[in-house]
C-alpha cells in the first residue's frame, strides 16, 4: 500500500470552511477512485494559519495515476482551492505503508 501526502495552509478563520470544502470535493473524488483504500485529514493551527495534511492510501502507483494523472508527484487542485489556500504547493509525497492497524474511528468523522 502507498500513502500519498499533501499539505496546504489557509487563513485560520477559514479553516472550518476549507474542511467542509475538502469534504465536498477532493475527499469524495479520492474515495470513488478505484484502488483508494482510505483518506485521513489532519489539521493544526499555527498562529493565524490552519495547516491541513491530507493522506490518501492506495493499492498501487497505477491507482494513484488514475486519480492524479501521469505525473503522480504533482499536487491536484480544484478550482476553488485558489480562494482558500495561501499557496498552491506543487508537489506531494509518496511513502510505502509498512504497517497498518485497523482504525477505530468512525468513517467519516463527524463535522
Amino acid at each position: 500500500m502507498i500513502a500519498r501526502s499533501w499539505h496546504g495552509a489557509v487563513p485560520q478563520v477559514r479553516g472550518e470552511a476549507y474542511h467542509r470544502y475538502l469534504m465536498r470535493t477532493g475527499v469524495p473524488d479520492l474515495r470513488k477512485t478505484p484502488g483508494n483504500r482510505g483518506v485521513l485529514i489532519l489539521r493544526h493551527t499555527e498562529g493565524d494559519q490552519a495547516h491541513f495534511l491530507l493522506i490518501s492510501f492506495w493499492e498501487s502507483i497505477d491507482h494513484i495515476r488514475a486519480f492524479a494523472g501521469d505525473d503522480v508527484t504533482r499536487a491536484r487542485y480544484y478550482p476553488e482551492d485558489r480562494e482558500f489556500l495561501l499557496e498552491l504547493e506543487p508537489a506531494v509525497t509518496h511513502r510505502e505503508v509498512l504497517e497498518h492497524g485497523k482504525s477505530t474511528f468512525p468513517d467519516p468523522l463527524p463535522l
